[in-house]
């Protein structure tokens, strides 16, 4: 019988994040070894739990939970997005504008496949979380990246942006707090984005998953309210913030003039119908999470977890002989960067898997981010500090042996 042949859109799909360095690190723990596991924002994998209010919510609507629900989601679920969106700047947004998917991730599926026609161009951040690239390409589209460089604090410039744009550019990709490197904008920054989106009849797409995950005084912006009347998909959801991503919730927020998104809307609603519906027993979670106290800012906080744990990472980056970070204002991940005068020629990839075999830690190559020739690698703060602080450890060895051999290398080719 003749093998079957995928899909030719997968042949430049990639999604390294669980791809083949995890699937290693399955075949080592296999073989009885401890792998420290820093390659997913997965907070229920490193002791977090979700607010007890979002359970205790699920847990009394379980019986009005066994029909299939809207296709948009939960009308009291969609009023409590509403409402925040209103409250944070939003223009026009009603319930009907909003829609409930299975996470952010089946959301940001579904609102390329209703906007995009084969060869449209779809600008995104390099580095960009690798859903965006994936769900893009496996719509019909391109994707076209802006470079967020650590020389700029992982900001964009716009005029690069700008000069990327073509008469095939549909949308605008803006991933804050950004996911691999942790960096924040600053309003200063989305007013010239949206300038740019609105000479160029764009759709904004913000990726906001981390919106209240921040340190030591950052902002967040919600690009919405910046927006205006200009078109633009808010995404958001219970994952990261409210520590509950196997509830798969996520929402997105449709907000600019009515008049110019109808359409839009409607081909939203009817992929949504063609899905039936997202996970009802979970989005009786979302008025208790957006109604009820904050929980995140006392893991974010000086003494907090989290902001404990990334100051871990700003330890073992300063005490390295090889490392170079921004300090990430937002998020669940640093991005630190391999010297260029330490080691030159840095494979990330071959340098991720050395790590993994000789020191039992999984990390991700910043290649995966669609960073070409990338001297990164990102890692999650969700582990106990003192664990990241024996993960720094482990990295220096490995990057030690990676210098040493490199300077012994021209010798032995002599020899």
């Amino acid at each position: 019988m003749a093998s079957i042949t995928p899909s030719a859109h997968l042949a430049e799909v990639r999604y390294e994040i669980r791809g083949a360095l995890t699937r290693r690190a399955r075949e080592l723990e296999a073989a009885g070894l401890d792998i420290i596991k820093l390659n997913i924002g997965n907070p229920g994998r490193y002791g977090f739990e979700a607010p007890a209010h979002l359970r205790e919510a699920i847990a009394s609507h379980l019986h009005d939970s066994e029909a299939y629900g809207h296709e948009q989601g939960l009308e009291l679920a969609r009023d409590a997005i509403a409402m925040q969106q209103r409250a944070r700047g939003a223009q026009a947004v009603e319930p009907e504008r909003i829609f409930i998917g299975n996470g952010v991730s089946e959301l940001i599926d579904l609102s390329l496949r209703a906007l995009l026609q084969p060869g449209d161009e779809v600008l995104l951040p390099s580095p960009d979380y690798p859903l965006w690239s994936a769900a893009t390409i496996l719509n019909g589209g391109a994707p076209r990246y802006y470079r967020c460089l650590a020389g700029n604090r992982h900001l964009p410039d716009p005029d690069e942006v700008e000069a990327l744009i073509t008469p095939r550019t549909r949308a605008l990709v803006l991933i804050n707090p950004n996911n691999p490197t942790g960096a924040v904008y600053p309003r200063e920054l989305l007013e010239p984005l949206v300038a740019i989106a609105a000479r160029h009849r764009l759709l904004l797409l913000a990726d906001e998953i981390y919106d209240e995950i921040l340190y030591d005084g950052a902002a967040f912006q919600p690009l919405a309210e910046v927006a205006g009347d200009v078109a633009c998909l808010s995404f958001g959801g219970l994952s990261k913030v409210h520590r509950a991503c196997g509830y798969r919730v996520g929402w997105m927020s449709l907000s600019g003039n009515p008049a110019h998104t109808a359409a839009y809307r409607d081909a939203l609603q009817l992929l949504a119908a063609l899905r039936l519906c997202a996970n009802v027993t979970a989005q009786w979670a979302v008025p208790p999470a957006l109604q009820g106290a904050a929980t995140i800012g006392a893991l974010t906080a000086p003494g907090g977890r989290l902001h404990e744990a990334r100051s871990a990472v700003l330890r073992g980056v300063a005490a390295s002989d090889y490392l170079d970070l921004v300090a990430p204002d937002g998020a669940l991940y640093a991005f630190p960067q391999v010297r260029s005068d330490r080691i030159a020629g840095f494979d990330d990839e071959a340098f991720a898997l050395r790590l993994l075999e000789e020191e039992s830690v999984l990390v991700v190559p910043g290649s995966s981010f669609n960073v070409p020739r990338s001297r990164h690698f990102r890692l999650t703060l969700l582990p106990p500090p003192l664990q990241l602080h024996e993960v720094f450890v482990r990295i220096e060895r490995v990057l030690a042996r990676m210098a040493r051999e490199q300077a012994q290398a021209p010798a032995t080719a002599v020899a």
